[in-house]
Order: structure tokens, then C-alpha cells, then sequence
């Protein structure tokens, strides 16, 4: 056993409640949603979904009609907080950019 893990096992990533969180959050960023889609102004820019215990993602790289996705998969919650940061980093710049 090392020092650094104090006797304490993470606890396993729960894909159903952390898809709610999330959810929660990107309400929070004014996004609508729309089926499995969230969506700035009319034009899909998120899309999750939950696959083999984790959060499939899909994150647009521009808000258009017909988006190029990049696409995610969320394990853990420090990987859905990054998703978080990275999703109003592209909001700011196509706020910028309108």
C-alpha cells in the first residue's frame, strides 16, 4: 500500500446521476434542450448520451445547422468537470464571434 492513497478507494463513476448533473449545469449555461441535444440559439452544439457505463459525447465545433462533432467519452467526474470548462471556453469564443 503507498502513502498517497490513505486506505480510500475512489468510488465508482455513477454514468446516471452524473448525466443529471450535467444536464443540471448546461441548463445553468442557458442551454435548451431538445431530445438527447442542447442547443445555443436554434442550433445543436451537445449531444450525451450514456454507453457501456460511461457519457458519450458529442461537442459541436461550431454552432451551424449541420455541426462537426468532436466527439467524448466522460469516466469520471475530474473528465466531466474538463468537459464543463471546455464547453464554456467554446461558448465565450461563439459569443465573441457573434
Amino acid at each position: 500500500m503507498t502513502d498517497d492513497d490513505f486506505g480510500f478507494a475512489l468510488p465508482a463513476f455513477d454514468a446516471d446521476s452524473a448525466l443529471l448533473q450535467l444536464k443540471r449545469a448546461l441548463r445553468d449555461l442557458k442551454l435548451g434542450e431538445r431530445g438527447g441535444s442542447f442547443e445555443r440559439r436554434g442550433k445543436a452544439v451537445l449531444r450525451l448520451a450514456i454507453e457501456h457505463g460511461a457519457i458519450a459525447v458529442q461537442l459541436a465545433q461550431r454552432p451551424t445547422l449541420t455541426p462537426t462533432w468532436d466527439r467524448l467519452h466522460v469516466r469520471s467526474a475530474a473528465e466531466q468537470r474538463k468537459l464543463l470548462d471546455e464547453l464554456e471556453r467554446r461558448l465565450r469564443r461563439w459569443q465573441d464571434d457573434d
